[in-house]
């Protein structure tokens, strides 16, 4: 008999929007193919969410809309999920590990009162610079990126204005922020907190490649919007930016990766309790 995968389970938030992170996710997944079996929840179109026990790797998707606003049953649900998994954490040896990306790190930002989640003046659309802070440094799950390195920024909403004292509390910690912005005077948002041991998230998005980003700067209305914001040279240095294997290329490489060996490593320190 082989050996029993790991169990992941995707948290699908892109409420039927087609996108290209599902993609990406499975691309990146299908390297692990021999070591992980994955399946897919519906949580914003069917509000379905998987049960705890029966996986040990979650990773939560991006999407589209506002992080602030559900219709009081996904959502709802949604956080109780959250919930569920720092509780079963505190109570278990084998813990249940789960990546947050974009919406789904807004939605668990508020849930948890570590910062404010505000609509931006402006879309951040792009590849950007993030930065590591002093607790990045040393967190794995940044383990072989440059400081700073290059990730796809897609967002209307970011979360600010940290509150220290909920972060003490819950023992989490910022581990990366926005590019730095000398021109002007906003408050850089925060790109990534290390919420536990076993949960990470990310405001950017680590799964996109050149091609999912290709993809999406084929459509007119996203082409147009970008040269009326940006300009055209703009528009060129991002085609520019997804060819340079330094950049996006190297995080989708490393970031998620990052955090399913890390994962996989721990879970197999941890045996399975016998059943009785």
């Amino acid at each position: 008999m082989g050996k029993r995968k790991v169990q992941l389970a995707i948290l699908d938030m892109y409420d039927g929007e087609p996108n290209q992170g599902m993609r990406c996710i499975h691309d990146i997944l299908s390297r692990f193919s021999e070591q992980i079996a994955w399946k897919e929840f519906d949580v914003r179109g069917k509000a379905q969410l998987p049960e705890i026990q029966d996986f040990d790797l979650y990773i939560s998707t991006g999407g589209p809309g506002n992080p602030l606003e559900g219709n009081g049953d996904w959502d709802l649900k949604y956080y109780d999920f959250l919930d569920q998994i720092w509780i079963w954490n505190q109570n278990h040896s084998r813990k249940k590990h789960l990546l947050l990306i974009c919406h789904s790190f807004q939605m668990a930002c508020k849930h948890f009162g570590l910062g404010e989640v505000t609509k931006r003046k402006s879309t951040s659309f792009g590849v950007m610079t993030v930065h590591k802070t002093l607790e990045g440094l040393k967190d794995p799950i940044f383990q072989n990126l440059p400081n700073p390195f290059w990730a796809v920024d897609s967002r209307d909403y970011q979360v600010v204005q940290p509150d220290s004292k909920k972060f003490k509390t819950l023992g989490a910690k910022i581990i990366a922020l926005e590019k730095i912005r000398n021109h002007v005077e906003y408050e850089r948002a925060i790109m990534s907190i290390r919420f536990t041991d076993e949960i990470v998230g990310t405001q950017f998005h680590p799964e996109a490649d050149a091609l999912s980003f290709m993809e999406h700067l084929k459509k007119p209305i996203v082409r147009e919007k970008i040269i009326e914001l940006k300009g055209k040279a703009k528009f060129r240095t991002m085609l520019e930016d997804l060819v340079d294997e330094n950049k996006i290329y190297k995080t989708n490489e490393t970031l998620i990766p990052n955090f399913l060996e890390q994962s996989l490593q721990k879970i197999k320190l941890t045996k399975t309790p016998s059943l009785t």
